[in-house]
């Protein structure tokens, strides 16, 4: 059993990594590869995966519920209350008209009349794997169609739930099929009267909002303090399968509550840090979940109905398509966004599979009717990515380019241009000035306890490790002018800017450090704005010092900022001096310094003489002959 468990999970992967990477090398979307990887590896063409491949399937759609709480995290609840007219209003008029439609076209087809009911309910999901995913990867989360999209997407996530309880209703009212097993109750509440189910469902919503606050963020705390990281994954993925598992406990879909629960948590200071622990999870699920669609795609039925499955396949997505164009135009979106819209939703969703299956344990469907519906589906789910490029290679360079949403919706990203890493005193100092000249930072601490008192203090301050790159991208690094680290490890601050000056190598990067040691290991990483923090401190009471012996304060600000120019002068050409050299090293530093306190004599006399003289006073002048400063 162990081997078996094994062998698929090598097969699966390295089909993932061939034909994915052959699609990314041809300029293809990641999703085309792993279609074609579960294809490949599928009963129908090399046979490494069987009957399995079904099974394979509803586990991957765990990718999909942690998708769904990933992009909640990124819209903040006043956005999502912003978006229910564009909820309701689209994706009702896209769901109910698909149905309608499909209908009378399954009706006209010869099917009976539930049996075409459920067909048209069943094509007017489309795919949140994909869409998404084809939408994230072309960078269009932000334009008028990503924000249409979704909004569509999650109002079928609404809509199913109530699909799946009109089912028995359809059993009860027509002919029935061939027999088939009849599912146990949907949900522990399916045999209670429908104001109960609903105010169950309303608690149990509210329950979640009620957690979200007093119970997942203070346990998040408590596994920050512990310092342990596998804590902090295994806490990310116990709150998105509880709340899955509640939400499908009282009927509803697991993708909405995942959802609903990352609302509730976009204001967490763990917000980040959450979206970049669950994204490895979710990329390597839904590239299950998209290798398992083509493993399920059944070929020898293709071939037996090639005509048919074809015409179906076609007329699903012509009509669904005009449906799509209709709402989008209805809303008043511009050509470029329509076709977009029309072109990734197209197709029949991952829902669709379980309302099929569970009407065909309600003996609505026969198994040829289900086994047609099922192949129509995983095709045009398939067809997705490929209509896609057609659409933004051949069709969209002659109408226009994406249009932006309006300003407002930029709160969903919470993106500054400033980045501040370690929010310690040292880093606390900048960001308190920045703020007071109304300049906003994305702020990012280790030290939990503190990112609870900040917070409380009015910064906008995240718990999360910055030595990850997922988690600095997952709050705007892309668009980041300048990231300021100010962390007091200097292996930490190392890693952070070797990383940055990797991936980002036009960002500007300013670091924060404690020694001319940790100074050269800096400059030598090619970063120009190094900071040693006890340098203007250490001058500032210098200056005090010697103000106090009489010398005069703008003279000591010139000097100041000549011992400043001259130090920084030395450090950099001692970064380039190889420190294994002991002796030459030592002696190459006596020489600096000795060149420094000369240049620093010269010009204290030069400007006694050229810029101090109406300044002095006698006793000044006594006092440094005095001390033979002079």
């Amino acid at each position: 059993m162990t081997g078996g468990l094994l062998l698929n999970a090598i097969v699966f992967l390295a089909g993932a990594i061939v034909c994915v990477s052959i699609a990314k090398k041809l300029g293809l979307s990641s999703v085309i590869g792993y279609l074609l990887a579960g294809i490949l590896i599928g009963p129908y063409v090399l046979g490494f995966i069987g009957d399995e491949g079904k099974d394979i399937l509803h586990f991957a759609e765990f990718g999909v519920v942690v998708m769904l709480f990933l992009i909640g995290l990124s819209i903040e609840p006043r956005n999502f209350w912003d978006m229910r007219k564009t909820i309701l209003g689209m994706g009702g008029l896209q769901v109910f008209l698909t149905i309608l439609l499909g209908y009378f076209m399954f009706s006209f087809l010869g099917y009976t009349w539930t049996v075409s009911l459920v067909f048209g309910m069943a094509i007017s999901l489309s795919s949140t794997a994909i869409a998404m995913q084809v939408i994230e990867e072309k960078g269009l989360m932000k334009t008028n169609f990503g924000f249409s999209s979704f909004s569509i997407l999650l109002f079928q996530d609404l809509i199913v739930i109530f699909m799946l309880g009109a089912m028995p209703l359809l059993s009860n009212a027509g002919e029935g099929n061939a027999v088939g097993n009849h599912p146990e109750s949907v949900n522990i509440l399916d045999q209670l009267p429908l104001g109960i189910q609903t105010a169950a469902i309303i608690l149990s919503i509210g329950l979640i909002i009620v957690a979200g606050k007093y119970l997942i963020e203070p346990m998040l705390r408590k596994v920050a303090k512990a310092g342990v990281r596998e804590l902090l994954i295994a806490s990310a993925i116990f709150i998105v399968v509880a709340i899955s598992y509640l939400m499908e406990y009282v009927g509803l879909s697991p993708a909405l509550g995942a959802f609903l629960g990352g609302v509730v948590l976009s204001n967490s200071e763990f917000k980040h840090e959450l979206e970049s622990t669950l994204e490895p999870f979710k990329n390597l699920l839904l590239g299950l979940f998209f290798m398992a669609v083509g493993a399920s795609i059944n070929f020898i039925l293709i071939a037996k109905m090639p005509l048919t499955i074809s015409g179906i396949l076609m007329a699903v997505i012509v009509l669904k398509g005009v449906v799509l164009f209709i709402s989008a135009t209805v809303f008043k979106l511009k050509l470029d966004q329509k076709l977009l819209l029309t072109f990734s939703l197209a197709q029949v969703g991952e829902f669709a599979f379980v309302l099929l299956s569970f009407a065909f344990g309600l003996n609505i469907l026969n198994q040829d009717q289900m086994d047609l519906m099922l192949v129509i589906t995983a095709l045009s789910m398939s067809l997705t990515p490929i209509l896609s490029m057609i659409n933004e290679r051949l069709i969209l360079p002659h109408i226009g380019t994406k249009e932006f949403i309006k300003r407002p919706m930029d709160h969903i990203a919470q993106k500054q241009k400033v980045m501040l890493i370690g929010f310690g005193q040292f880093g606390s100092v900048i960001g308190r000035f920045m703020r007071s000249h109304g300049v906003e930072a994305t702020i990012f601490d280790h030290d939990s306890n503190r990112v609870d008192v900040l917070r409380k203090m009015g910064f906008n301050v995240y718990y999360g490790d910055a030595t990850r790159l997922s988690l600095l991208e997952s709050a705007g690094l892309a668009e980041a002018k300048i990231v300021i680290c100010t962390v007091d490890n200097i292996n930490v601050a190392t890693d952070i800017t070797m990383m940055i000056k990797k991936h980002y190598p036009h960002i500007e990067v300013m670091v924060r450090v404690k020694s001319r040691k940790d100074a050269y290991d800096i400059l030598n990483l090619g970063v120009d704005d190094v900071y040693r923090e006890y340098l203007d401190s250490s001058l500032t009471m210098a200056k005090d010092v010697l103000s106090k012996l009489g010398f005069r304060k703008h003279t000591l600000d010139r000097q100041a900022y000549n011992f400043v120019k001259y130090d920084e002068d030395i450090m950099r050409r001692l970064a380039k001096e190889p420190e294994h050299i002991e002796d030459d090293y030592m002696n190459r530093i006596k020489e600096e310094l000795e060149y420094q306190e000369k240049m620093l004599n010269e010009d204290f006399k030069r400007g006694i003489v050229e810029f101090d003289n109406h300044w002095v006073s006698d006793h000044s002048y006594q006092f440094r002959d005095e001390t033979e400063i002079s």
